[in-house]
């Protein structure tokens, strides 16, 4: 019988390195790791905005109806993405929409990684059907995305939205909340306003990844739209102060700003995911619930290690 076989792309960044390891890990698949930038080790270099050099990556592995693509790739900064809407708009919704037209040709399996983003943060918490909003380029361009993955007939793609990320983290990372531990760390006397407004539920790739090994192992049909989420909400600021708190570090520098901001990239204020529908999905399949790690207790673990 033949092993099935799974490419990840972006898998040398935050979400997609630890994919890539999880599938790996299960012994259950043949996977190829893509990279745009970064030369890692077992990993294929491919620029995804080439559409000869993607098509060639399908039909090279011979992907078929067995087989999944992960895709991980995205321009994830929305700072970044206003700063670069052409760049965005290119692999954030044409590269999707493109390997979605390769799904319905050759009949593997696409998961296309989206954001809570794609909603205005106004009526939490989100259902899979519910209409969205995004404030920005960012939400706006994975928004697209999500309609040109959906809307290719005979393609078997999937979406499935997560909120901001966080994890064990390649090198020189500018992950939010790695950004954030640089805030606590830096005592050096210079002061930080900090977000105290937003509500945002950090979830750890590191469950993301094991809960898509666990997807694709199940044998019944999925819905168009899937949410993950962890259950715990914070602001920018509570998150600094649990930092402050494992690594036992003063923070009268982080000044807390309770007010909506008025400048710079617009965020949505709660864009809690509700996974109910996720959690219905699993049942009766031997993986009851959702399963992810406490936010503090995983990054004490995880400083103290370090």
């Amino acid at each position: 019988m033949t092993t099935p076989k799974v490419i990840v792309t972006g898998a040398s960044g935050v979400l997609g390195s630890a994919v890539y390891a999880a599938f790996e890990r299960s012994g259950a698949f043949e996977v190829t790791g893509i990279s745009h930038s970064r030369q890692v080790a077992k990993m294929k270099q491919l620029d995804l905005l080439d559409d000869t050099e993607l098509e060639n990556l399908v039909t090279d592995l011979a992907l078929g109806a067995a087989d999944w693509i992960i895709h991980c790739a995205a321009e994830r900064r929305p700072d970044v993405a206003e700063k670069n809407p052409e760049g965005t708009q290119k692999l954030n919704v044409e590269v999707p929409t493109r390997l979605s037209s390769l799904s319905s040709k050759y009949g593997f399996k696409l998961v296309y990684i989206s954001t809570d983003y794609v909603f205005d943060g106004t009526s939490p918490p989100y259902s899979t059907d519910a209409p969205t909003n995004p404030l920005q380029l960012y939400g706006r361009t994975k928004r697209d995305g999500e309609v040109g993955v959906l809307g290719v007939e005979g393609s078997k793609g999937v979406v499935l939205r997560v909120p901001v990320l966080y994890g064990p983290t390649p090198s020189n990372s500018d992950s939010a909340i790695n950004i954030l531990l640089d805030v606590v760390q830096d005592q050096s006397g210079k002061k930080y306003t900090m977000d105290h407004f937003a509500t945002r539920y950090p979830t750890n790739v590191l469950d993301i990844a094991e809960f898509l090994v666990r997807l694709s192992g199940l044998k019944r049909p999925l819905p168009s739209i899937i949410h993950y989420s962890a259950g715990e909400p914070f602001t920018k600021y509570e998150i600094c102060l649990i930092f402050a708190q494992i690594l036992q570090l003063p923070h009268d520098h982080i000044v807390p700003q309770s007010d909506p901001p008025t400048d710079g990239t617009p965020r949505p204020a709660n864009t809690q995911l509700d996974v109910r529908a996720t959690e219905a999905l699993f049942e009766g399949s031997g993986f009851e619930g959702l399963g992810w790690n406490e936010f503090e207790e995983w990054w004490t673990g995880y400083l103290r290690r370090a």
